[in-house]
This record gives structure tokens, C-alpha cells and sequence, in this order.
């Protein structure tokens, strides 16, 4: 049995595990979705919300875990991982980036992703300076998150999401070789991904080595799309 720490992406909460839990499960493995800070069930302000804070709650978790644990993280929200990874790298066994920001030390998300030219979303990201946070106008939401998915996940989506803090975008991680890069790192690319581009995604895996690159025909949200696929990776990779 493997434990799994599923860690979502900008705007959403642990709702978006909600497939893919139960499937795991069934494996005879375990899965705990997080609300980081100012998310989903988390009643933090968002104001409050730093991303030192979103780091420090998922190493608290980690903390609280006996076994090595299996680090999943979905988009932008992979920096909380990296970071994670450097401070805790003796308690996580592998990281798995699903259609992510896989970020180089000294670097931040918002570089990589000013370089994403393509992607659909930011003309459609509303900017709120007095809470420095930012959220994602919902006539997007399908054509950019979930043209794949089922209707119902985009009027979910209508209800669930959420702002969300600027600060992690800005905040340059701090990685060494020592720690974060003793722990194995693994890469699912989204192949029809309109938020986070195929371009940006390879460039990012193509800098930073993973040992091995998976690849979804999905749009940025298979966990939704295709979630006993995207399972089945996860489950290759806790066993490989």
C-alpha cells in the first residue's frame, strides 16, 4: 500500500480528486486530498494566504504520516510540491507533476508562465490588488479547464471555485540537489491541454530531468476526463 498526498491547482480545492480518490482506493492504496490555505473547505483569508503557508500546511501533513508518502501535484500548484520536496525529503518517497509548473530553483511559476503564449486563460483572470489574489471568470471554465469532461464538472466548477493568492506565482523556490533532488520526480503531460500548454509543459520537463514522462490525451483536467487512466499511471508509478 502506497500513500498518496493529491494536491490541486490554481482556483480549485479537494474537490477535484473526488474521481480518482475511490479508484486508488480500490487498489488498496490511500489518498488524502488537501485544501491548501484560502481554498475549498479552508477558511483562511485569502488575503493571509502566503506561499510559504500553503507549503508549511502540506509538510504539517506530511508530518502527521508514517509511511514515505507519493507527492501528487496538478498545475500551477506544483511549486508547493517542489518546495515541499526540499523541506521534507526524507518522507517522500516520489513526486508525480500532472500537467505542471515544474519550476527550477531560483525561478518562479509566473516566468514559465508568461512564456506560455498560447494558453487560453489569462485574458480571462480578474486581478483583485487589495487581496493580492486573482480569480478565473467562469465563461472560460469549459472551453479552457474541462472541454473534455462531463457538463456537470463545469457548472460544479460555477459553484467551487475560488480566488487565489498572487504571492506563490512571484515567490522564487528554493531547491537544492541535495534534497529535492534525491527525491525521483515523474511528468504526465496533458497533450490537449489549453491552460497549460504542451509547449510550455515539455520545455519545463525537457530542463528539468524527469525519470520518466507520461503522456494523456486530455485536456488540463484528466482526473475528470479519464480519471481510471490517470490512476492507472499513478499506480504504475508507485510500483515502479
Amino acid at each position: 500500500m502506497k500513500t498518496f498526498i493529491l494536491i490541486h491547482g490554481s482556483w480549485h480545492s479537494a474537490w477535484n480528486w473526488h474521481k480518482v480518490i475511490p479508484i486508488l482506493e480500490s487498489k488498496g492504496h490511500k489518498a488524502i486530498a488537501v485544501d491548501l490555505p484560502g481554498m475549498g473547505r479552508d477558511k483562511t483569508p485569502i488575503s493571509e494566504v502566503t506561499f510559504q503557508k500553503s507549503v508549511e500546511s502540506i509538510c504539517k501533513l506530511i508530518d502527521s504520516l508514517d509511511p514515505k508518502i507519493i507527492l501528487v501535484g496538478h498545475s500551477k500548484n506544483d511549486i508547493m510540491i517542489s518546495q515541499a520536496a526540499e523541506y521534507r525529503s526524507a518522507k517522500i518517497e516520489k513526486l508525480i507533476y500532472l500537467a505542471a509548473y515544474l519550476i527550477p530553483n531560483g525561478k518562479t511559476q509566473s516566468e514559465y508562465s508568461a512564456q506560455d503564449v498560447n494558453g487560453v486563460l489569462k485574458p480571462y483572470v480578474t486581478r483583485y490588488p487589495e487581496l493580492n489574489a486573482h480569480t478565473l471568470q467562469p465563461e472560460i471554465y469549459k472551453e479552457g479547464l474541462y472541454h473534455d469532461c462531463d457538463e456537470t464538472i463545469t457548472e460544479l466548477a460555477k459553484l467551487l471555485l475560488s480566488h487565489e493568492s498572487v504571492e506563490s506565482g512571484i515567490t522564487p523556490l528554493e531547491l537544492s540537489e541535495e534534497k529535492y533532488g534525491s527525491v525521483p520526480r515523474f511528468y504526465i503531460e496533458c497533450t490537449e491541454d489549453k491552460a497549460v500548454t504542451p509547449f510550455i509543459q515539455r520545455k519545463m520537463y525537457a530542463e528539468t530531468i524527469c525519470q520518466k514522462v507520461y503522456q494523456m490525451q486530455t485536456s488540463h483536467s484528466p482526473f475528470f476526463s479519464k480519471p481510471e487512466e490517470l490512476s492507472s499511471i499513478f499506480c504504475e508509478i508507485a510500483t515502479s
